[in-house]
């Protein structure tokens, strides 16, 4: 069997680090002694204006439920992240010495508990964590992805990095259940309770059967190369009404009525779905590689497209991206209106638009010339926009020792009148691939941060930064290392303050001490 190949894989690029196991410390890479543990100076709280995001009524509580902190997308967070003031860094193995990286974080409110999606090697896993210890308390397998088969038979990663399936794209219920489509094409509820022998663990509460409404022909060990179209779900989430959406990346939209069970599905017609999408009261927005959406169920439960509007996805695949297209998954924000980003060869740009007629806000040019990409979320709250430059990062597996993006965080305001938007400032911190996020009440942008460095140390800092000024307030050093690398997971702050980063070793929290 090659089986073992992908793990070889995997572990080639991680040579010469310590190996960690599952529930040990993430051990760091060469040269921690040689770089700075803190950098600047604890941040006065300054909130960002604007009105809260609503609470989508089908999902958990805002900042909470989602990798995009609520129904809206707006990756912002009505609690305080970590100010800087005496931080403490605290980090946990899931691999089992392979790549445990948790690409999702979200918190039940019942249980105080950590729900997450992370890997263990080439599988997925959803795990119950305890949010001050790190510790697991409940695990639960997910079925393999078809690209995992691919990546061994093709000895190529870039198949596994650029798939966007198996779960990460799940959200929690207001009954704290995670609702995930897994790649054996079920959607599925997830409750966690203790047991009467006192131990947690997951258990399946509702199941849906997506394979009789997609192509299901996917490779697997005994198949590796199927004759057949393979379509899994990357993104679930539900509408305003309660009926969970899905997509898939061959460009289908679904949805599932939890009460009848009643499935029905649209497809955008050659186009592909990489990213999830956001829903606000007056429907769902879907960004394909082609085109913007605004969509709505129908009498039915059928989706239905309310408008479309094409941007430019330019020539090819950028490094920085997944696939050619918008990399953003679509932003409701401020007074009715909807953001991406597009894929324009010479500079990117962010756009917004209407939410309900999709007629154009603004279209500005972001970053340098030639040297501009991104492929995570923007973040959206009151009129203001932030985006980050992603250019010249594929996946951990590329990253050079000493190396980084491009680099480039900006800011962008829609004017007070509704009538364009302006650049407000441009930070040069470089935050490769994570999912940034603002805490309004702290005001601050936390990036995952860092630097070129000739003498090849990777170093990687938690990075706080000043939303109304663009300046940075501190930055907390998470560790050296490949195994510090986040490889896309987002940055996820928690209801007590702390913030948490997937990385390709676990978890790590960072939180004040005082």
């Amino acid at each position: 069997m090659r089986r073992p190949l992908l793990a070889a894989l995997l572990s080639a690029v991680l040579a010469g680090t310590a190996v960690p196991a599952a529930a040990d410390p993430i051990p760091d890479g060469p040269g921690k002694g040689l770089v700075p543990a803190y950098v600047g100076a604890p941040a006065t709280p300054s909130p960002l204006a604007g009105r809260p995001v609503p609470a989508n009524p089908h999902q958990g509580p805002v900042g909470t439920s989602s990798m995009h902190a609520d129904s809206y997308a707006s990756d912002t967070y009505p609690f305080m992240g970590p100010l800087g003031r005496d931080p403490q860094v605290l980090g946990e193995a899931k691999g089992g010495g392979l790549p445990g990286l948790c690409s999702t974080v979200t918190f039940a409110r019942r249980t105080g508990l950590i729900v997450a999606q992370c890997t263990r090697g080439q599988n997925l896993m959803l795990r119950l964590i305890d949010p001050r210890t790190l510790e697991d308390l409940a695990t639960y397998e997910l079925p393999p992805r078809p690209s995992t088969v691919q990546a061994v038979f093709s000895l190529s990663l870039d198949t596994v990095f650029t798939d966007t399936s198996g779960g990460a794209y799940y959200y929690l219920d207001p009954q704290d259940r995670a609702v995930l489509a897994d790649s054996a094409f079920h959607l599925r509820r997830f409750a966690h309770e203790k047991g009467p022998d006192g131990a947690w663990r997951f258990t399946v509460t509702d199941d849906w059967d997506l394979a009789p409404y997609l192509p299901h022909d996917c490779a697997t060990w005994t198949n590796p190369w199927p004759k057949g179209e393979c379509d899994p779900v990357t993104a679930v989430g539900p509408d305003w009404t309660g009926l969970i959406w899905w997509i898939t990346r061959g460009g289908r939209v679904g949805t599932v009525d939890p009460e009848s069970g009643d499935v029905r599905t649209t497809r955008l017609a050659g186009e592909g779905i990489q990213n999830s999408f956001a829903a606000a009261e007056n429907g769902v927005s879907v960004v394909s590689d082609h085109a913007l959406y605004r969509m709505r169920a129908g009498a039915d439960g059928t989706p239905e497209v309310v408008w479309r509007q094409p941007y430019d996805r330019g020539s090819g695949r950028k490094p920085g991206q997944i696939d050619q297209g918008s990399g953003t998954t679509p932003t409701f924000f401020g007074d009715g209106y909807v953001a991406v980003t597009d894929n324009a060869d010479d500079r990117m740009h962010v756009i917004v638009r209407r939410a309900d007629d999709g007629g154009l806000v603004c279209q500005v040019p972001v970053f340098g010339s030639g040297a501009s990409a991104t492929d995570n979320s923007l973040i959206g709250y009151g009129r203001s926009l932030f985006v980050e430059n992603n250019y010249g990062y594929r996946n951990f597996f590329d990253l050079p020792p000493g190396g980084s993006s491009v680099g480039g965080v900006s800011r962008v305001d829609v004017r007070p009148d509704g009538t364009g938007c302006e650049t407000v400032w441009t930070s040069k911190e470089r935050s490769p691939s994570t999912v940034s996020k603002v805490s309004v009440p702290a005001g601050l942008l936390y990036l995952y941060t860092k630097e070129p460095r000739r003498d090849l140390i990777d170093a990687w800092y938690l990075t706080a930064v000043d939303v109304h000024t663009g300046r940075t307030a501190y930055k907390v050093l998470t560790g050296t290392g490949k195994w510090f690398d986040n490889s896309w997971a987002p940055v996820t702050l928690g209801p007590d303050g702390t913030a948490y980063l997937g990385v390709v070793g676990g978890l790590v929290a960072v939180r004040d001490r005082e």
